[in-house]
């Protein structure tokens, strides 16, 4: 049977608390990200969700297969590829 993946999330507070509990359950392997440096946080800015819309979208079989057959996540996976359509268009409206 295939195991049910959960996704979980919580605050840093939440982390210490289950950290100094021994409740962790973080790989010990897990490597360190590498540091971004001080010049990518000098240009760094928050940028909010707008929050999500909910559609009904026929798509080709061969596209929606793909997709799928890249795994978990392909419904965020072909969001993302909107996304860069999108923001393409808007450097550069005459290539739609």
């Amino acid at each position: 049977m295939k195991e049910k993946s959960t996704v979980v999330k919580h605050s840093l507070s939440q982390i210490k608390a289950l950290r100094e509990k021994g409740k962790d359950r973080t790989s010990t392997n897990a490597p360190e990200a590498e540091s971004l440096g001080a010049e990518f946080w000098r240009s760094a800015r928050v940028v909010m969700p707008t929050g999500k819309t909910s559609v009904h979208l026929r798509l080709d079989s061969d596209v929606a297969e793909w997709f799928r057959s890249h795994g978990k996540g392909h419904l965020t996976r072909m969001n993302a590829v909107l996304r860069a359509y999108v923001e393409a268009q808007k450097q550069h409206p005459r290539l739609g």
